[in-house]
């Protein structure tokens, strides 16, 4: 299998319904909460990635499929004074798992990565998610702790009900 990683113009109307594709298909899946996304956020997520400036994607191919998405944000290591790149959303459809698409996805992310500068690459995974967290140890990454004896981070969240703008 040849596989092939793009990245994305938000403005590529094909581009543009991969993401949105694949975006679907990880948010479907049990480790992306296990419902379809929303019409409206359907309708809106390209171009919110767009207005976005540090915001990147990437999108695998698989003899001409689209198979694979990261989206990425460049942000700030304040510890490092340098940038870093957070995979914010990282999928490969199920039936090409296993396959080595991942490892690839996550080369073409450090290469940006490398690309803009960046101290790290950091990322979310489910603590049950045993196959992605298998994936991402394989190319390197690990937890972190700052001292041992205050623990390993956490990610943690609070959800605002606040509407996006122009909603209500």
């Amino acid at each position: 299998m040849s596989i092939e990683v793009i990245r994305a113009d938000y403005h590529n109307s094909e581009h543009a319904v991969a993401i949105v594709r694949l975006l679907d298909a990880y948010a479907r899946d049990p480790m992306g909460g296990g419902e379809a996304l929303p019409t409206a956020v359907k309708d809106r997520v390209v171009g919110a990635l767009a207005r976005q400036p540090h915001a990147f994607s990437l999108i695998a191919f698989a003899e001409g499929v689209a198979m694979g998405l990261a989206n990425c944000f460049e942000t700030l290591s304040t510890f490092a004074a340098r940038p870093l790149i957070n995979i914010h959303d990282f999928v490969i459809l199920a039936e090409y798992r296993g396959r080595g698409a991942s490892q690839l996805l996550l080369e073409a992310v450090e290469t940006v990565a490398k690309e803009r500068g960046c101290c790290k690459i950091t990322l979310e995974v489910l603590s049950g998610n045993d196959a992605a967290r298998a994936a991402y140890v394989k190319f390197g990454f690990s937890d972190y702790a700052l001292d041992a004896s205050a623990g390993t981070a956490l990610f943690w969240q609070k959800p605002l009900d606040n509407p996006p703008p122009g909603v209500t």
